[in-house]
């Protein structure tokens, strides 16, 4: 099966996807200038979001390995359905009703109406947010480093000593406390507290998925919700829901059109989904060695970058840059690797 086969989907979405962004656009500003404009935002927002999503499919795939298959592809339909209207439309607009207190009909004409102010509630909500997808995603990367059962370290030097530390019991809840305090300790007084609220939910969301998952995988050995069911899905769309948290926000530095925004990103969840579903089918993470590691180390830079962001701006294309390199540097490793293996 050619890579082409896997994206014809990814391909068929994008097609109506940016023909979408030009009747917005025309919709919207009646003239050929405006309506490019959408456009070319439109695209720019779906390679964002598939810059920022490398980590993410190749996780997706690690964890879909040990699903069950009825739960593989339940996650594969109805997980991008959750992950494309979920995350993409029905999140930002959630985000403003709490914020701004009103019900979702006026939140969608706020949306469409006044797309400046509802850019600036979504930006007031930006600490909140860092705050709970950092420390989410700390907690996924250092479970996964942080394991006396892990066998094949990449960074050797660092990945052996963390994995020593395995045998501690909630080691890294406590590093992940700890980071939490300190830039608690950092920022403004008026910051602080839904800074450690947010940021606390973070991580008692991923203790809850994560408990129901051992849960659900010793209720029912046999079959129905056996490893690699219920919980898994729970996991995966809960991961899926941290990483979407930097994609949506930093669309707002470029668009203040949630409909925009909402083609834009959905193109480029598409994209996650072949991604996921070709890494699986060809095997690829048994292939190369490291690439998980990658995807783990770029989980966490995320989650370092997303606790930055609380007291200070940084770019998308940095975080896009720094988790596209660790996986090239990963893959890059695993080829020679596999080519060390060969000439012994």
């Amino acid at each position: 099966m050619t890579i082409l086969h896997y994206f014809r989907w990814a391909f068929a979405v994008t097609v109506l996807g940016l023909m979408l962004t030009l009747w917005l656009g025309w919709t919207y500003s009646g003239t050929i200038a405006g309506t490019l404009s959408f456009f070319m935002i439109g695209l720019v927002l779906a390679i964002l979001e598939i810059s920022l999503s490398f980590d993410n499919a190749i996780v997706n795939a690690n964890k879909l390995q040990t699903m069950t298959p009825i739960w593989r592809q339940r996650f594969l339909t109805w997980g991008i359905l959750i992950a494309v209207f979920g995350m993409r439309i029905v999140f930002p607009l959630l985000i403003v009703v709490i914020a701004a207190r009103i019900g979702p009909i006026e939140a969608v004409r706020l949306a469409a109406r006044e797309p400046a102010e509802y850019a600036r509630i979504i930006g007031d909500a930006h600490l909140s947010i860092a705050a709970f997808g950092g420390a989410f995603l700390m907690m996924v990367a250092l479970s996964y480093f942080v394991d006396e059962g892990k066998e094949v370290d990449w960074i050797a030097a660092l990945e052996r000593n963390m994995r020593r530390f395995g045998s501690i019991r909630g080691m890294e809840i406590a590093f992940v406390l700890a980071v939490m305090l300190g830039f608690a300790t950092a920022l403004p007084d008026q910051d602080a507290g839904r800074f450690l609220f947010a940021s606390s939910a973070g991580l008692l969301t991923f203790l809850a998925v994560d408990m129901l998952g051992h849960v659900l995988d010793k209720s029912d050995a046999a079959g129905t919700v056996a490893k690699g069911g219920l919980g898994a899905f729970l996991y995966l769309e809960v991961l899926d829901a941290s990483f979407s948290f930097d994609g949506v926000i930093g669309a707002f530095a470029l668009t203040q059109n949630l409909f925009l925004i909402a083609i834009g990103l959905g193109i480029g969840a598409m994209y996650v989904r072949s991604m996921t579903i070709m890494l699986v089918e060809r095997q690829t993470l048994a292939e190369f060695r490291y690439l998980e590691h990658g995807a783990f180390w770029s989980i966490l830079v995320l989650s370092i970058i997303m606790f930055l962001q609380t007291i200070w701006h940084v770019s998308e294309i940095i975080t896009g840059s720094l988790g596209a390199g660790f996986i090239l540097m990963a893959f890059i490793s695993s080829v020679l690797y596999r080519r060390s293996e060969v000439e012994s």
